[in-house]
């Protein structure tokens, strides 16, 4: 069977005139069934994307440029003459004028030395220079003009400091001198790749009831200078280190990661930090997954609201912002075009 189409000059096969009128009557639905293509493809991606694993690993970069200022920074070399004098120390006092004053002591359980003609002087907590001075002085008051006196530190057992948590080297450390902060950190290794950047400094009793807590940071003692910080560290002197709270933001977020908590930071912040929102974003729909006594929990935000856009982060929280369907064809659509005739449309998934 043949079939002429009017203004036609040929006649068609019934096979030929079934395959074009069912092609004049497709060519419409093309771009429609590439449009809804097109909505399956983004939403293939996007529940790839939520199945991919997240990288939570920490930047060691700004641990690393810390450990080189705290190093710079710090006095490793002890001068002799700066060791710190306490109990237990076993001393060789010599007296160059008088060879028969010098002695060899050891320093009693209360700080004191016994020595010949001027008896028991204190020397707990002195350096051994000002301790030789203290000997001169009291010498010089009733039986040598000019006294000079040298001391030398046999045994040293007394001085020690503790240093707990993020240290490359934690431990106990003999305390042979004075020395700061940075001195000490710097005793240990200096920090580990999960320190925070706060210090606490816990001071042995002294006969206190209390032992005194004193709080260091480390971000203004460092990179904003402030030199008050660099506080002196005394004999059983704990220092500990904690480990530095973080959060993760992920999603569609321009640099998705993890991120250390130095103050106080409230979820719009925590986005900032992650460089913004990404065009394709969901305002209205985010996820924070928080630990609350032990178990995980799911918060949903929303940015338009006050309340989500203020709220604290704290450590371990996770941020994970939603993308929108259509955001995320948006800006994954192109159409692209040759020479006459040809051309089509295509897909990428703009989070890749």
């Amino acid at each position: 069977m043949k079939v002429q189409l009017i203004g036609e000059n040929r006649y068609f096969s019934a096979r030929e005139f079934r395959y074009g009128y069912l092609r004049n009557i497709l060519r419409p639905c093309y771009f429609l069934i590439i449009f809804c293509l097109i909505i399956l493809l983004a939403s293939c991606a996007m529940t790839s994307s939520q199945q991919q694993d997240i990288d939570y690993s920490l930047n060691q970069d700004e641990v690393r440029e810390l450990n080189e200022k705290i190093l710079a920074q710090a006095q490793i070399n002890h001068d002799p003459s700066e060791y710190l004098l306490g109990s237990g120390d076993l001393l060789q006092i010599k007296v160059f004028e008088a060879e028969e004053l010098t002695s060899s002591v050891r320093v009693s359980s209360r700080g004191f030395v016994t020595l010949p003609l001027i008896g028991q002087i204190m020397i707990k907590g002195l350096t051994a220079r000002e301790a030789e001075q203290k000997i001169e002085d009291k010498y010089r008051e009733r039986y040598i003009k000019d006294p000079h006196v040298s001391i030398f530190v046999e045994e040293h057992f007394s001085q020690r400091i503790t240093l707990v948590g993020q240290f490359k080297n934690p431990g106990t450390y003999d305390y042979l001198s004075k020395q700061r902060l940075l001195d000490v950190i710097a005793l240990g290794g200096g920090l580990s790749e999960k320190a925070g950047q706060i210090v606490q400094i816990r001071r042995g009793d002294n006969g206190q009831e209390k032992r005194e807590v004193y709080i260091v940071d480390l971000d203004q003692l460092i990179k904003q200078g402030n030199e008050q910080l660099n506080i002196k560290i005394n004999g059983g002197d704990v220092i500990f280190v904690p480990e530095a709270g973080v959060f993760f933001v992920d999603g569609a977020v321009r640099r998705p990661g993890s991120y250390p908590i130095k103050h106080r930071t409230i979820v719009q912040e925590a986005l900032m930090e992650a460089g913004g929102l990404s065009p394709y974003a969901n305002r209205e729909n985010l996820q924070l997954v928080r630990v609350i006594d032990g178990k995980r929990q799911v918060i949903k935000l929303d940015l338009s609201k006050v309340e989500s856009k203020e709220l604290v982060v704290m450590d371990r929280d996770i941020l994970i912002v939603d993308s929108s369907a259509m955001g995320k064809l948006f800006h994954g659509f192109n159409i692209f075009l040759g020479i006459p005739g040809t051309g089509g449309v295509g897909y990428r998934n703009p989070e890749n």
